[in-house]
């Protein structure tokens, strides 16, 4: 479960960790723009036992290399690189 541990996670880091409230989508927004993202390739109620791994793979490298105005319309991609070196 994503973020079971995050009383242990604060422990080690010393970073708080902050949750949503339910029913509260302008608290995640950056969620809450990744689903309008994917929603324009696979519309509310796509049965997505029926995309194949290749057809997610496509989409997850198209939206990794989508410039982002929150990222100084540097691609996620090339965010993640920057911080690796």
């Amino acid at each position: 479960m994503e973020m079971a541990l995050h009383e242990l996670f604060t422990k080690k880091t010393g970073m708080i960790v902050y949750f949503a409230h339910p029913y509260s989508s302008w608290e995640r927004s950056t969620n809450e723009n990744t689903n309008r993202l994917i929603r324009r390739f696979f519309p509310k109620g796509k049965d997505f036992n029926k995309i194949s791994k290749e057809q997610l793979k496509t989409i997850q490298n198209k939206l990794n290399n989508r410039p982002r105005k929150v990222l100084n319309y540097k691609t996620p991609a090339e965010a993640l690189d920057l911080e690796h070196q």
